[in-house]
């Protein structure tokens, strides 16, 4: 979802061909992994049949001359056909973004009206209840399943000991390095930079190495590099010399290969859901929808945030008792810290936070300044002395931060949205970090489940910038689903 780089495949034929086949460690990976996917997907079919039939029929044999015996197994079959026939266990989609979720709950709909509609035509008395519950039991177990399977993945990748692309980066000596550096950021994609190729005129001044990339040819012979580090994907960036026939070219010359080609244009901190390909005089143009700032959906979002932070305050509210209580006791002052934000638009507002330093910690901040342990504009120190011992706990587990659903029920914030500035680091914007005040910001957001403090400026002015374009009610549902887990494992908490 934050990905810098639009990665673009380009499907090539696997016509037979005289290259040899890179990349056996990660092609072996890869169908170990895809089997064991078959496995975790049969066996939690298995298991919504069981619940299915179970909560339908309980102890009581079923009526009427339908096998379900048969018809159990039949279901489960016919269940991994339609996964398989909407490509869930091809290698570019398993591991690779919300297209994976989309395509199994396609392949359970569509056989859920497939068997509805075939029952119906047929006669068959198979239980509606129990093909309801099998299949939505079912569909949820598979999403479930396939969630645990990447994130499992994801972790492996992260490590190093993961099922990873092998790629080889083409392009000029910029773009390369710019490639490598968003692929290297986010390992868990699967990325894994093995060489780059750059045109013949650059070879001599770069000697045989970009950075720690090695370098292993030139633009004449991209396939025979390919195949010579076991490379199983070629990524082809911004390039002058790159025209579209000589891409062209170099599909058909890896036609048969086992490579696969992918696009990496200039184009970059776009989501999917504002990007459409349309063909025009045999060109595929790509259209970027402009992001939107206001609308009915702007109103949905609006009406959810006020919605949820009144239900989350009216069930915390025994715990937000217990927390001014131990900060009152903890240490001298208010209980409550309000602090003076800018929000959308570059309108000021009060922040509501629970106080977590002593009360003179501004005076203090100037005598600490030198101790800064971030760069850009803020000031972030880990075992900052102004902090009290209560603080620590709240700051490790954000709980310093839930008053601030009263900013969200007023209209001033949002639940997910960029990180609220000081009114200091506004004054210090450029133009471009000036686009965070076009949305609210908000109680959590990329920044907070990407490192929290432990990402730098300009990591979380990249990620504020990215969810402001490409907001959507299903990318903050997510995000407020991954903040529990960033909470739970305090991560960049201080």
């Amino acid at each position: 979802m934050t990905s810098a780089t639009l990665l673009t495949p380009v499907r090539t034929s696997s016509r037979p061909h005289d290259h040899p086949s890179p990349g056996g460690p990660v092609r072996t990976d890869q169908r170990a992994y895809v089997r064991t996917l078959v496995v975790l997907d049969a066996a939690v079919l298995a298991v919504a049949v069981l619940v299915g039939y179970a909560v339908r029929f309980g102890e009581a044999a079923p009526r009427g001359p339908v096998p379900y015996v048969l018809v159990a197994p039949a279901l489960v079959l016919a269940w991994l056909v339609s996964l398989k026939a909407l490509r869930c266990y091809d290698d570019r989609v398993v591991g690779y973004g919300a297209d994976e979720y989309r395509r199994v709950s396609m392949a359970s709909l569509r056989l859920a009206g497939a068997t509805a509609i075939a029952g119906y035509v047929a006669d068959v008395g198979v239980s509606r209840g129990f093909l309801a519950i099998t299949f939505a039991v079912g569909t949820i177990g598979l999403e479930v399943a396939r969630f645990a399977a990447r994130k499992r993945l994801h972790r492996a990748r992260s490590q190093g000991s993961g099922w990873s692309r092998r790629v080889l980066v083409v392009g000029d000596t910029a773009h390369v390095l710019e490639l490598v550096h968003t692929l290297r950021r986010e390992p868990y994609a699967g990325y894994q930079v093995v060489g780059a190729c750059i045109p013949d005129a650059l070879l001599a001044p770069v000697a045989q190495r970009l950075g720690d990339v090695p370098v292993v040819g030139s633009f004449r012979a991209i396939p025979e590099s390919a195949a010579a580090i076991g490379a199983d994907t070629v990524a082809v960036t911004a390039c002058g010399e790159l025209t579209a026939t000589r891409l062209r070219r170099l599909g058909w010359q890896l036609e048969g290969t086992g490579i696969d080609l992918v696009l990496a244009p200039a184009l970059t901190d776009v989501a999917g859901p504002r990007i459409h390909t349309r063909p025009v005089a045999g060109l595929p143009l790509i259209h970027v929808e402009a992001p939107e700032f206001r609308g009915v959906r702007k109103l949905v979002k609006g009406f959810v945030d006020r919605s949820m932070s009144l239900i989350a305050l009216a069930l915390l509210l025994p715990l937000l008792a217990v927390i001014a209580l131990a900060v009152k006791l903890d240490s001298r002052g208010p209980v409550l810290f309000r602090q003076t934000r800018v929000g959308q638009g570059g309108q000021e507002f009060g922040v509501f936070k629970f106080r977590t330093m002593v009360v003179n910690a501004d005076v203090l901040l100037a005598e600490l300044t030198a101790r800064n342990e971030t760069d850009g504009l803020l000031f972030k120190m880990r075992d900052d002395p102004r902090v009290t011992r209560v603080g620590r706990l709240l700051r490790k587990w954000s709980l310093d931060e839930l008053p601030q659903l009263v900013n969200v029920l007023l209209g001033q914030m949002s639940l997910v949205g960029p990180r609220p500035p000081l009114p200091s680091e506004v004054a210090r914007y450029d133009g471009d970090v000036a686009r965070r005040l076009l949305v609210k910001p908000g109680m959590t957001g990329l920044w907070q489940v990407s490192g929290r403090s432990d990402l730098s400026w300009e990591d979380g002015i990249r990620l504020d910038l990215y969810y402001v374009e490409n907001w959507s009610l299903a990318a903050d549902l997510t995000i407020l689903w991954k903040t529990v887990g960033a909470v739970v494992n305090s991560r960049g908490a201080y």
